[in-house]
């Protein structure tokens, strides 16, 4: 795989058992690119390495005065540096293409769960770590998958010059042969507290990740009711101690930088003391002294990824714990169904609370818990976060149609919809039948002041399709955010539309006229609506009560206000006292009927 030939068709299923077997998994889908950057590693370091021999036999060539190997040796080191060149610029290439991908599978990863999830993911993830496993946990995941090819070539260069120096001068290669190995190991004491310590310092950082997400999409309630400066004390606070994690990180990983630099400068002492030695006796020559200490200076530099290699495991292995952790939930049933491909039609019938959606009709929903009204909209789209018996539209199980298909059946919006930043035009080119333009769904939805204010705040866009919302749409009020996206939702004109709270951010008037427009623009197609509001209400064909999980009334508005307490309670917002005090006068009026009729018998 190459960089241009991203996205992957198919990034695959990974291994989310662990984190662990999360980067074995993700490092044996890039084979490939591996054994590309471990030869190209080769490559470069053995040329490196073996610039040493060459000196080596420069120096003994020199001395000796023998002016054919002083050329010979100049031509292998020209061949070494070549090597050197070419094996570090494709190395530095395929490194850049392995981490690249691999961060890149991660994330078509983390979007295909988000996109199969849907809103059942934050809700069982936290929001801050969605948003710190999608950004920086993934360049660490793909800093590691990249890192293990070059330590691999580094580590058999090691080795490579070991058993060579053994063969080449056996009286100090041994000392060689004994010396790195206790080097490269040395730091393997470290390791579990500068990996708790990385670990801390993640965990503290997605905290604070998820307190600036909240903190900034709360931001206008926190004006509003002046906690800007409580949440702004609680960042700081948050902030403070991700740096001091990162220091008593940085602390370790420098004394392991520390010890990686004492023990090669210790082991190239003990070379060149036992070296002199030798070459006062007469064992080895001056050419042999030069080569041995030359090869221990240059072998610092793959020792070095010995090093890289543990950081790079350190950081990745929480953050693909994370990643793990999001990859493996599931839903409570089978995207793929067990159905062919279809749109089914007819009536909405979930089994769970008793509502019947006539098709066709405009019904509306009224719940008095918010939460539980969330979830049943959830349920009537099909696939729902919690297992259960399934709705059925036109007798079909949702749940075993193919999620795509489910999605294209019934489109749920939810009370809280999310704008995507670019313009207009491109938030409304959604897939849909094509039967309703975006100028009638806009001016269905009310929106043309909210197109007056992007004209507005854009610079060089004449046409309101062509000006710019920002990130979330933050640029906008909440009545108007809530507009664009009910137009959204009216311009894919699904076989059936179920808006959960559309209205809850403008005002009557306004609220009125979108009562009057949905009805207009949805005649004839299926729309299921869960409110409150006694304007939405009164224009639905069809008013269902759900009280503790089951439908206890049907009807229209005006007729379930007087006979139904409890649905009168939810939409003129009548406290529990005022619904005792009018059941008690109702007790009273009945009892003093009664007395007259008994008076006048």
């Amino acid at each position: 795989m190459q960089i241009q030939d991203l996205p992957y068709p198919d990034p695959g299923v990974p291994d989310a058992r662990s984190g662990p077997r999360f980067l074995w998994w993700l490092w044996r889908n890039q084979l490939g690119g591996q054994l590309k950057s471990l030869a190209w590693g080769l490559l470069h370091f053995v040329s490196v390495s073996a610039l040493p021999f060459c000196v080596g036999l420069a120096v003994q060539a020199a001395v000796d005065r023998s002016g054919d190997r002083l050329a010979l040796t100049g031509g292998l080191m020209l061949l070494c540096g070549t090597g050197i060149a070419l094996g570090d610029t494709f190395l530095h290439r395929t490194a850049v293409t392995n981490w690249i991908t691999a961060a890149a599978r991660v994330q078509q990863l983390l979007a295909r769960k988000a996109a199969q999830l849907g809103s059942a993911l934050t809700r069982r993830v936290a929001a801050g770590e969605v948003v710190a496993v999608s950004t920086g946990d993934v360049e660490k995941i793909g800093w590691f998958v990249e890192a293990v090819s070059r330590f691999t070539a580094a580590a058999l260069t090691v080795l490579v010059v070991c058993v060579g120096l053994l063969v080449y001068q056996p009286a100090l290669g041994v000392v060689v042969a004994v010396g790195l190995p206790v080097v490269a190991l040395a730091v393997l004491p470290l390791l579990p507290r500068a990996t708790r310590r990385a670990d801390v310092q993640r965990e503290k950082a997605g905290r604070a990740t998820e307190l600036a997400s909240d903190t900034v999409a709360g931001l206008r309630v926190l004006r509003g009711i002046g906690g800007e400066e409580l949440f702004l004390d609680r960042y700081r606070r948050a902030s403070q101690e991700v740096r001091h994690a990162a220091v008593r990180s940085a602390r370790m990983w420098s004394l392991i930088s520390a010890v990686q630099v004492l023990l090669p400068g210790l082991l190239l002492i003990a070379v060149v003391w036992h070296g002199i030695g030798l070459a006062r006796q007469g064992r080895i020559t001056v050419g042999e002294l030069v080569t041995v200490y030359s090869a221990v200076m240059i072998l610092n530099y793959p020792l070095r990824h010995f090093e890289e290699i543990a950081m790079a495991y350190s950081f990745s292995r929480p953050s693909a714990k994370r990643a793990a952790r999001v990859l493996s939930l599931e839903r409570s049933t089978d995207t793929g169904g067990t159905r062919e491909a279809e749109v089914p039609g007819g009536d909405l019938y979930d089994p769970e609370t008793g509502l019947l959606v006539p098709a066709g009709r405009f019904t509306a929903v009224v719940c008095g818990d918010p939460d539980a009204a969330g979830r049943l909209a959830e349920r009537l789209g099909g696939h729902p976060a919690e297992p259960g018996r399934s709705v059925l539209l036109g007798g079909v199980p949702l749940d075993e149609l193919p999620l795509d298909s489910a999605r294209t059946a019934v489109l749920v919006q939810d009370k809280d919809p999310v704008l995507l930043s670019g313009t207009l035009r491109d938030l409304l080119d959604v897939p849909s039948s094509g039967a309703v333009p975006p100028a009638d769904a806009l001016a269905a939805a009310q929106c043309q002041d909210v197109l007056d204010a992007l004209v507005q705040g854009s610079l060089d866009a004449a046409d309101p399709m062509d000006a710019r919302i920002s990130e979330r749409g933050r640029s906008l009020s909440g009545g108007q955010r809530q507009r664009l996206a009910l137009a959204r939702s009216l311009i894919t004109d699904p076989e059936v539309l179920v808006l959960d709270e559309p209205t809850s951010a403008v005002d009557s008037h306004t609220e009125a006229r979108i009562a009057d427009g949905l009805r207009r623009l949805r005649s004839g197609r299926t729309t299921v609506v869960f409110t409150s509001s006694p304007l939405l209400l009164d224009r639905a064909d069809r008013v269902a009560l759900v009280h503790e999980g089951e439908v206890v009334a049907v009807g229209v508005h005006r007729e379930l206000v007087d006979i139904e307490p409890r649905y009168r309670a939810v939409v003129t917002r009548e406290t529990d006292e005022e619904l005792a005090a009018a059941d008690e006068g109702v007790l009273l009026d009945a009892l003093q009927k009664l007395e007259e009729i008994e008076e006048s018998a």
